[in-house]
């Protein structure tokens, strides 16, 4: 078996290259990390649960016009994705005060906000994601002017969506990141959505209690984050609600399980 060869690491996942010209594979990881990295651990099962919720989602959002990077689930830990150009960006969608922005403008979390923002941060580990203003994006041409107004559409959008997909399952869908990519069809080129949408991406609070569902769980030092992760995913419809997914999900139990020898029948 050929050893495949890695195009990046980063904190949550391996790309890898993919088996047809343009595509990659896309290896979600169980590490986690907040605060720019200067926090690391590991969740358990977190690569799996992902790699599903993300899938979920990406799928739903391209019934709904989404373009997306992704081309299909294959296998508990990996994606096949479009390969991407891209920009670099973050975009950040707010419906509820938290996190950070609660820091800046010292209201408490939990206030809904009059409408819903779009904030944008330049990625860059070396400099801390900083937050940066349209008029800086065009000035240092990160995206164009004609880009910028396709991505500020599709997460209006996609945000619309999401809040309705997640409020039918009692989930509260605070705030969100997105990545998009250029695609290139010769001179041509589009915008596209790329990355992952999962809880390590999204604050999701349970609507009746307000219980974090989502890395927050991580940053905060509150425990219970792989048991909120596979809520979300159970909520979803993506795990079967008999207490038999926490073995798969624990890859090491579930590589032992498999070493042991089976017994013949009598």
């Amino acid at each position: 078996m050929s050893r495949r060869r890695q195009i990046y690491e980063g904190k949550a996942k391996i790309l890898y290259e993919g088996p047809e010209p343009g595509t990659l594979i896309q290896y979600f990881k169980d590490d986690a990390t907040a605060f720019n990295a200067q926090k690391k651990g590991t969740i358990n099962g977190k690569g799996v649960i992902n790699n599903r919720i993300s899938e979920h989602v990406f799928t739903r959002l391209s019934t709904i016009g989404i373009p997306t990077h992704f081309i299909r689930r294959l296998n508990m830990r990996e994606q096949l994705v479009r390969q991407v150009e891209i920009i670099p960006l973050e975009v950040v969608v707010r419906n509820v005060v938290a996190g950070s922005l609660a820091k800046r403008v010292g209201l408490p979390e939990g206030e809904p906000l009059p409408h819903t923002l779009i904030e944008y941060y330049l990625k860059s580990d070396e400099l801390g994601d900083p937050m940066v203003a349209e008029e800086h994006i065009a000035c240092f041409n990160w995206a164009s002017h004609e880009e910028m107004q396709d991505i500020a559409a599709m997460a209006i959008r996609i945000n619309d969506f999401m809040c309705g997909m997640f409020s039918a399952i009692d989930i509260r869908l605070v705030d969100f990141k997105l990545e998009f990519g250029r695609i290139y069809d010769g001179d041509y080129s589009r915008v596209i959505l790329a990355d992952e949408i999962s809880p390590d991406n999204c604050r999701l609070w349970d609507f009746v209690t307000g219980e974090k569902l989502d890395k927050d769980r991580f940053r905060r030092d509150m425990g219970g984050e792989e048991e909120a992760y596979q809520e979300v995913a159970r909520r979803l419809g993506l795990l079967q609600d008999d207490g038999s997914p926490g073995e798969v999900l624990d890859m090491s139990a579930h590589r032992t399980r498999l070493r042991q020898p089976v017994k013949p029948k009598k």
